[in-house]
């Protein structure tokens, strides 16, 4: 039992020491700029999770900063290159919880739109976010008309509703295909009854290998 004890208090020490080795190591209580050029410098050097994590630390211990307003855009436009959308619409989000006011939220919005535009990249498999982008580029042009990014959004709804009606119309390919001429029907009275049924559009390519998946 005496061995065992010791071995214990060797191994408590150990762990101990190992955790506040890594208190002192540990960095926290700086000044806003420190974390703002933190965030910067991991963007540049391609590190967007420790940029993520300066930011955290901006926003914890300097919750007033202006340098956060910055941050959010910067980290959102880095995360969106960078092809990680979901994390740009997070800090979109963030910024608009924070500091939407009538001069900034149609940017933001905007930057959303276009966001998840940038993101739809497999028509077939992106249904949903088809869908909930055309909802929010139709929202937008209604809500802000005035906005100057209004002839963008709509460049945005015309290709994503081209999408759609690809789609719907492989759709009653398919339908009329197996069988289903009533469920062919629904989709064909949604095609006559949208706004760009004729408008001509190009049938997009895709890959043998993907079509299999698609």
């Amino acid at each position: 039992m005496k061995y065992i004890g010791i071995i214990l208090i060797f191994t408590i020490m150990i762990f101990t020491s190992g955790c506040s080795t890594k208190e002192k190591g540990a960095i926290y209580n700086k000044p806003a700029i420190f974390w703002y050029q933190g965030i910067m410098k991991k963007i540049r050097d391609g590190d967007l999770e420790k940029a993520d994590d300066f930011y955290t630390s901006l926003s914890s211990e300097h919750v007033e900063s202006p340098l956060l307003k910055t941050s959010m855009l910067i980290l959102a436009q880095a995360h969106s290159d960078n092809e990680e959308y979901l994390l740009a619409n997070f800090y979109y989000d963030e910024y608009i919880k924070r500091y939407g006011d009538s001069s900034s939220i149609a940017y933001i919005k905007f930057l959303k739109i276009k966001t998840n535009f940038d993101a739809f990249v497999y028509p077939k498999r992106d249904q949903m976010l088809l869908s909930s982008t055309i909802k929010d580029a139709s929202k937008y042009i209604k809500k802000y008309p005035d906005s100057r990014y209004v002839p963008l959004v709509q460049t945005i709804l015309t290709k994503l509703s081209l999408a759609q009606k690809s789609m719907d119309m492989e759709i009653i390919s398919l339908y009329r295909r197996i069988g289903k001429p009533k469920a062919a029907k629904i989709y064909e009275a949604k095609l006559k009854d949208s706004w760009y049924k004729d408008i001509p559009y190009i049938k997009p390519d895709t890959a043998w290998y993907r079509e299999i998946f698609e």
